[in-house]
């Protein structure tokens, strides 16, 4: 149970590649986006996905194992490390432009994998010590309010078209973009707002969520500001900025075309395996802690990482995360394969119902 523990202390490698990136020159600032979207693709195209699920035993021992826990909780004080080589690194006066550019986007990368990936598992947690975890990753990315509205907002309406994190069919990621960053801000303040409501208070509230996270992130800003000043505090923002974009993309490969059926009382169906896509390709499960098994993640959000489950009635990507991310950047490709692969889905699920178009 250990060995299998360990592994999942393999996705530390990437903050290893980022130490490279911060400290040396030439193409090594650019070693851990390398690793994350030329190694891991190619191999996971070579390597058929694993969806072996571990015994009920397996899992009540696996469940409760301090170790899986501990990695999340090494991230954190790890991520805030790489944050300050990062803002340290960008002293160098000696950089050149794409030098800078690569340092940003290595630390974007950081910010989407570990900054918002580690921060949704422990943002699912119950006790308040991981969930201030959670809210403290999110900081690196400057996207608190995240923790908001994808626990209280996103599973509720998960695969509606309420829900301004899942794709609709044809719709390409860059307007995705657009819409889920501006209508999931907004949501999570409508959120918080009815929270304090239902408390008797006012909106302009300090136990407002939001307001409370706002004010963290522009102390949080003038701290950089004044540790570093305003030029590489504004490549820190561009950093944050890849950050929570990968998670975007994240969130468009997720549930992209799918869809709950809506009842006669005008609600929607319960969440369902079906209705989020799922990978079981290894090296993407292991560097995003189980994240490509979604469609368990949907079905139970209570479940730790480390026992989420593959189920059969779920869709299934063709390849990893890290290689649908890719695909997904370029719309007519990804039209060309997910279309087919959502006709054919429906097809399955409604045999009777199907008439060869969407």
């Amino acid at each position: 149970m250990k060995v299998r523990a360990f592994k999942y202390a393999s996705p530390l490698i990437v903050f290893v590649m980022a130490y490279v990136a911060f400290t040396y020159h030439g193409w090594w600032v650019v070693l851990p986006l390398l690793y994350a979207w030329i190694f891991i693709p190619l191999i996971e195209l070579m390597i058929k996905p694993n969806p072996k699920n571990i015994s009920k035993p397996e899992e009540e021992i696996i469940k409760n194992d301090p170790l899986y826990d501990i990695w999340l909780y090494l991230i954190v004080l790890i991520q805030y490390i790489a944050l300050f080589y990062f803002l340290q690194s960008l002293k160098d006066g000696s950089l050149k432009w794409y030098e800078i550019a690569g340092r940003i986007a290595s630390m974007g990368l950081l910010c989407g994998v570990f900054g918002i990936n580690a921060a949704h598992e422990l943002g699912h947690r119950v006790n308040s010590w991981e969930q201030t975890l959670a809210k403290a990753l999110l900081l690196t990315s400057l996207y608190m309010h995240f923790f908001t509205e994808h626990n209280k907002g996103h599973h509720k309406r998960v695969a509606t078209p309420d829900d301004p994190s899942s794709a609709r069919y044809n719709e390409p990621v860059y307007t995705f973009y657009f819409r889920t960053v501006i209508f999931s801000y907004i949501s999570a303040w409508h959120i918080a707002n009815d929270e304090v409501k239902k408390k008797g208070l006012p909106v302009l509230h300090w136990k407002n969520e939001m307001l409370q996270f706002h004010i963290i992130e522009l102390a949080f800003l003038g701290l950089i500001i004044y540790l570093f000043g305003w030029i590489i505090t504004l490549y820190f923002m561009l950093a944050a900025t890849f950050g929570f974009l990968l998670l975007e993309t994240v969130n468009y490969i997720e549930h992209y075309g799918l869809q709950r059926k809506q009842t006669a009382g005008g609600k929607y169906e319960r969440a369902m395996p079906e209705h989020s896509w799922n990978s079981d390709h290894t090296l993407g499960r292991l560097m995003l802690f189980e994240l490509s098994r979604h469609s368990d993640h949907h079905y139970l959000a209570s479940r730790k990482y480390q026992i989420l489950r593959h189920h059969d009635d779920a869709p299934q990507m063709p390849t990893g995360y890290p290689g649908m991310m890719l695909l997904s950047l370029l719309p007519p490709a990804w039209f060309y394969i997910m279309n087919k692969k959502i006709k054919k889905w429906n097809k399955l699920k409604n045999p009777s119902q199907y008439e060869g178009s969407l």
